[in-house]
């Protein structure tokens, strides 16, 4: 009986949390589940057509370049995020300059998108940026290749002072006792970095992993303001799609069911990245 008390007691403190989660998740998914059933412009009447949108869906070519475009911009934005989080976190630990550094890094994040990427088109674009003057700028906003390297290299400068500061909070964790033990045990620093520090970040590395995952696969804001989709597609991502398909075709049924095939395929990709991740 005092078991079931503290059992319910629990459950009774959860209900707040769950009932936000509701209202603000779980209803607003389940209106777009309805939605992917209708053909509906927003302004006629909706027309229930059952799962015809999403066989549409699934043999539409730019759909389907849409997703490989949204894997690509995943798989470089990703590990290089990771990446440079990792080591710029690393070089800082103990530096004087340290919270400097961090503030610099970190103030991407508090500019507003649309002043950031309005600074980035004036100072890299080919023809007229201030930069091209004496830069050998490629021209981003005509070659596929070049447009999603902007689209990364924006990203990641927004968002890599957030993965250092999370980085670095981690490892001000590690309890210093150990590191030193390991140096009083003859291993050098390289070597504690890697059998003892990198190990001890695993929790970062997941969280910056699962996050990263969201970020990338549910972008949309860079390329809006950057290169909206373009050149020939190249850029187009998921959720750049979803802003096509509802606000300028007004196929707002058919754009519900491209949202819910990317919320399942981000909710899939970081399930099986954190998995993949704890077993390791």
């Amino acid at each position: 009986m005092p078991q079931l008390r503290r059992t319910l007691g629990k459950a009774q403190g959860a209900l707040p949390a769950l009932l936000v989660l509701g209202v603000f998740f779980f209803f607003p998914f389940l209106e777009v589940i309805r939605f992917s059933t209708w053909r509906w412009s927003g302004l006629s009447q909706p027309t229930p057509v059952g799962l015809a949108n999403y066989r549409e869906l699934f043999a539409d070519p730019i759909f389907l370049q849409s997703v490989k475009a949204t894997l690509i911009f995943a798989a470089l934005t990703l590990p290089a995020f990771l990446t440079f989080s990792l080591l710029v976190a690393l070089a800082l630990e103990g530096q004087r300059y340290e919270r400097v550094v961090k503030g610099i890094l970190f103030l991407p994040g508090l500019v507003t998108v649309g002043a950031a990427s309005t600074s980035w088109y004036t100072l890299f674009a080919p023809e007229y940026g201030a930069l091209a003057s004496f830069l050998p700028i490629p021209a981003w906003d005509q070659a596929p290749f070049w447009a999603m390297i902007m689209v990364v290299a924006f990203t990641l400068w927004r968002y890599l002072g957030y993965g250092v500061l999370v980085v670095s909070a981690h490892l001000k964790s590690i309890p210093r006792a150990v590191l030193e033990a390991a140096m009083v045990d003859g291993a050098s620093g390289l070597e504690v970095t890697r059998y003892v520090v990198l190990p001890l970040l695993r929790p970062a590395v997941l969280f910056l992993t699962v996050v990263g995952t969201v970020l990338a696969l549910q972008s949309y804001v860079a390329v809006f303001l950057l290169t909206r989709g373009g050149p020939y597609g190249a850029t187009r991502v998921l959720g750049y799609l979803i802003y096509e398909l509802g606000f300028e075709n007004f196929r707002l049924g058919y754009a519900a069911a491209v949202t819910v095939v990317m919320l399942v395929l981000t909710v899939a990709v970081a399930w099986a990245q954190g998995r993949l991740l704890e077993e390791r």
